[in-house]
């Protein structure tokens, strides 16, 4: 599914953003990648070591580059292994750890269909994911007239066909006033947003009665048609948190007295963060290129999310693990999870 909601997805389902700032030194976590480098050799010891320590020691914000395919949470889990194995610290031995040194998460979902701008936080830098879910993110979205699908995109099931001829690239122009500002919309079903702990798609997938939620309001700063070659349209948005262009590409084609889905989305910018500039490719997934993307990134956040330079307790000795945190979660006082 290709949506544009500032979502971010967590293996533990945990809403905790509190996490343990990366130590200055290397600790518990790290002597075992010294161990492990001591069985190869004493050139792989030093180097091994030292790729601990650094790794241990990022704290900030990045952007990397989702290909289509993988969802965010597997294009994570791909990144950690990568690091860790890198830096000579087995996962399987790590993950038995209880306290955690070195966190990393994401903040804003991209699905599997979709590709563009990830922007991910390592060590102290998850606690700035926040700011980067409420930010604006810009897309170019390609629709399909005249095909409805459960999932509002081209990875579903077609639910619905209607005629598109009449449609000219005038029509188009003439409503897409009626998206942009301050709306009301509807999320899709097939959504990152729950229902009693559970995913909207994951109670579709399973056959059960799900009502859709109501109405909320998203903000949507610009809207332009690119390019309109029947049946397909190209457009370019920039919006707020918790906006779905899979439901604003159905609700266009209903506008028009048809019906469309998403073909291909992109995600070109979030926050300060650029798929041309900013996004590393996985082959620059490496503990020397993410620091120095680190060092770049830092003086395009504002002053306020500066790291703090850590204190003298911030170093203590940390088993190292792995966190996938949400942050785009937060329950209200009904107890429902609601996408920021």
């Amino acid at each position: 599914m290709a949506s544009a909601e500032a979502a971010a997805w967590s293996s533990s389902s945990s809403l905790e953003t509190d996490s343990a700032p990366v130590p200055e030194t290397v600790g518990t976590a790290a002597a075992a990648a010294v161990a492990a480098a001591a069985r190869m050799g004493p050139g792989a010891r030093v180097s091994k070591a030292a790729l601990a320590t650094k790794l241990l020691s990022l704290s900030g914000v990045f952007a990397v580059h989702k290909p289509k395919g993988p969802t965010s949470a597997e294009l994570l889990n791909r990144l950690k292994e990568k690091l860790l194995a890198e830096a000579g610290m087995p996962s399987a031995e790590l993950t038995k750890r209880k306290r955690q040194t070195l966190k990393i998460g994401h903040g804003g979902t991209l699905d599997s269909a979709a590709r563009g701008v990830l922007v991910i936080g390592i060590g102290r830098g998850t606690k700035m994911l926040t700011s980067m879910l409420s930010g604006s993110k810009r897309y170019i979205a390609i629709g399909e007239l005249g095909k409805a699908t459960d999932t509002l995109d081209s990875t579903g099931k077609v639910t619905e066909e209607k005629p598109y001829d009449q449609i000219t690239q005038e029509d188009i122009e003439g409503i897409l006033q009626k998206f942009t500002g301050n709306i009301m919309q509807v999320p899709p079903l097939y959504s990152a947003l729950k229902k009693d702990g559970q995913r909207l798609s994951t109670l579709v997938k399973r056959g059960e009665v799900v009502e859709a939620k109501p109405a909320r309001p998203v903000t949507v700063y610009s809207l332009s048609l690119q390019k309109f070659q029947p049946p397909f349209f190209t457009l370019d948005v920039e919006c707020g948190g918790g906006f779905y262009i899979r439901s604003l590409v159905s609700d266009i084609g209903k506008e028009l007295s048809s019906c469309a889905n998403v073909l291909e989305l992109t995600r070109t910018k979030q926050g300060p963060f650029t798929l041309d500039e900013h996004a590393l490719p996985e082959d620059k997934w490496t503990i020397d290129d993410i620091a120095q993307s680190l060092e770049h990134c830092s003086s395009l956040l504002p002053a306020e999310l500066a790291l703090k330079k850590p204190k003298p307790e911030d170093s203590q000795e940390h088993g190292l693990s792995c966190e996938y945190i949400t942050l785009n979660e937060t329950k209200g006082e009904d107890g429902e999870i609601k996408t920021c």
